[in-house]
């Protein structure tokens, strides 16, 4: 099985959510790659990215997935806080994005986007 979900470097890496075939951390690939290279390598997988980062939610809107783009908007908060929203909306999140090329997670919303 290969993975469907490329997790960026500014998400955590040990995370159980996360933990298992279906994800892959940018750490288990290249720890210092550029956002050009984690988008090829994720649209040659046909994969989603999930990041904390603008830039790639700048430019799904110009494009065409894949890849597809989960971006948390969500600030700083305590791992614990983000384990427990991201365990509450995950299943939603991931529904969304199969319709979606763009899903945004706030700390009270999720929007998608086409």
């Amino acid at each position: 099985m290969s993975p469907d979900y490329l997790i960026d470097v500014n998400l955590p890496y040990y995370f159980s959510i996360w933990n298992t075939p279906k994800y892959i951390h940018q750490l288990d690939i290249e720890r210092t790659a550029k956002d050009s290279d984690i988008w090829s390598y994720a649209k040659a997988s046909q994969m989603t990215i999930v990041t904390k980062d603008s830039d790639f939610a700048s430019r799904i809107l110009v494009s065409s997935p894949p890849p597809r783009i989960i971006h948390f908007r969500i600030g700083n908060m305590s791992m614990k806080a983000f384990h427990a929203l991201i365990s509450k909306i995950w299943n939603e999140v991931t529904e969304l994005s199969r319709s979606y090329k763009l899903v945004v997670v706030f700390n009270d919303k999720i929007e998608a986007f086409n």
